[in-house]
């Protein structure tokens, strides 16, 4: 390891209260050593070298590079990763034909052999100058080039393979680190604006190094050299050829590794959600059309739907614990439904409820299974964390875990209902206006059919049948 310290002297710069000084002289005072600042308008200010050192308001500007290690080679599996797929592919395919030439087989080994391998004129008791002569034939390059290969996979295995272009430094060779940082600082700030055109960026990129480092004059790239290092730069902070939404899910990833909930019993994870029905309903007063909203909760474990409502207009927190209600007391399924559509009991009761109409009256059975949730998965919609039905979670003992923000994912299962719902059964209902403005009819309202608890009765009955054509296949 070297160049590990830095040597604090006349001509050191830092960076302070977030602007780039110099140190131009020392001074040795009663109260100890004092170094003499100087800022980018030349003004002069004594500074404790203490103070300096150790204050977060000083940072110093390195300039050379740290510590590193003695190897100048980088490891293979970094190489590999800065490729594009493309490019990854052609080297992995290079180092099986280099392996081939040594051995006879394409993955270097007698025991993965493919069925016609070794072939005839790669057998391994033939010479190795035979060998490369074929290879040479049969990629159309010649037998200097595959020699070359030979060695430089023998040295460094497939990171020799590697194209020059792509092993310096992340494809920004010559690139000053601190136009990278300039580069980089822009690139973040464009997460949450419009999409840019490269050649502002990369004046706005110029703009921002004369401006940051005042004392220091940082080499700017050529036109052809800047959309270059660009072009590796958005690989890791994309803001030119995604989307802005995908750029923006990109920049919120977190740091660490990616983790998933992995329910082990049923209940253990609930997930709630609403969405906006792609259908107009009636309203039952004014028999106007207007927006219906449903939502659902599911078991994570079983991917059942164990409560749902559908809502005029809007959804209150009422509605949410509605639904969580459901989830303890599932409701009656219709006289109408056949016994089949019925939900089967399954395990043992902890404990049995048994209501005083239901003593006399037949036992129609329930819709949906009775789960009693633990946690609670939601988003930051003010429904699911307003003091209502924080508090009936606090009463029955589920804790609350909100998702990320602007993160579906967390919440997969419950999102892809809301797509199968829409494409199984609202497209083929009266009132149907499509997922977006793009896909809606010239005036789907007049279409308007339903009321809104007459959706919600549908609903329930199109998920009952499902669950039934699905229990019929099993069986």
């Amino acid at each position: 390891m070297s160049g590990a310290g830095t040597k604090l002297g006349v001509g050191t710069h830092f960076r302070l209260d977030g602007e780039t000084v110099e140190v131009v002289d020392f001074a040795i005072l009663a109260t100890g050593m004092e170094v003499i600042l100087k800022d980018g308008r030349d003004r002069l200010a004594p500074m404790s070298v203490r103070e300096l050192l150790t204050s977060d308001r000083a940072e110093l500007i390195h300039d050379k590079s740290g510590p590193s290690s003695p190897d100048d080679e980088d490891l293979e599996a970094v190489l590999l990763n800065r490729l594009a797929k493309q490019e990854k592919k052609d080297v992995l395919e290079r180092a099986a034909h280099v392996r081939e030439m040594a051995t006879g087989y394409r993955s270097g080994s007698e025991d993965l052999a493919r069925p016609d391998e070794p072939r005839p004129q790669y057998a391994p008791v033939l010479p190795l100058k035979a060998r490369y002569a074929a290879k040479a034939a049969e990629l159309g390059v010649t037998e200097r080039t595959v020699r070359r290969w030979a060695r430089a996979f023998r040295e460094l295995g497939e990171a020799g393979l590697v194209p020059k272009t792509a092993q310096a430094n992340d494809g920004l060779g010559g690139a000053d680190p601190r136009w990278v940082e300039a580069a980089v600082e822009v690139l973040q700030e464009y997460e949450e604006e419009s999409r840019p055109s490269v050649k502002a960026v990369l004046e706005e990129v110029e703009a921002r190094v004369k401006t940051k480092f005042k004392l220091v004059k940082v080499p700017v790239p050529s036109q052809a050299t800047g959309y270059r290092w660009m072009k590796e730069l958005e690989r890791r902070h994309p803001a030119f050829r995604l989307s802005t939404q995908r750029n923006r899910d990109i920049s919120c990833r977190p740091k660490g590794v990616y983790g998933k909930l992995r329910p082990d019993r049923p209940g253990e994870y609930v997930l709630m959600d609403t969405t906006r029905l792609d259908v107009f309903a009636l309203d039952p007063v004014t028999l106007r059309w207007m927006q219906a909203e449903l939502t659902v909760a599911m078991d994570w474990y079983t991917r059942c739907i164990i409560g749902l409502r559908v809502t005029p207009v809007s959804t209150k927190a009422i509605d949410a614990a509605a639904v969580l209600y459901q989830a303890f007391r599932p409701q009656p399924v219709p006289e109408s439904w056949p016994r089949e559509a019925v939900w089967p009991e399954h395990g043992i009761p902890r404990g049995v409820l048994v209501e005083a109409e239901a003593v006399h009256g037949p036992a129609t059975g329930v819709w949906g299974p009775k789960i009693a949730p633990e946690t609670l998965i939601v988003d930051h919609g003010k429904i699911y964390l307003s003091a209502h039905l924080t508090s009936v979670c606090h009463r029955m003992g589920i804790s609350v875990q909100p998702a990320r923000l602007r993160t579906g994912r967390d919440k997969g299962p419950v999102e892809r209902f809301f797509r199968t719902l829409r494409e199984d059964l609202l497209q083929r209902l009266p009132g149907y206006k499509g997922p977006n403005i793009h896909s809606r009819g010239l005036n789907p309202e007049k279409d308007a059919f339903f009321f809104h608890h007459e959706l919600e009765a549908i609903i329930r009955e199109w998920i009952a049948v499902d669950f039934t054509d699905r229990e019929l296949c099993c069986s």
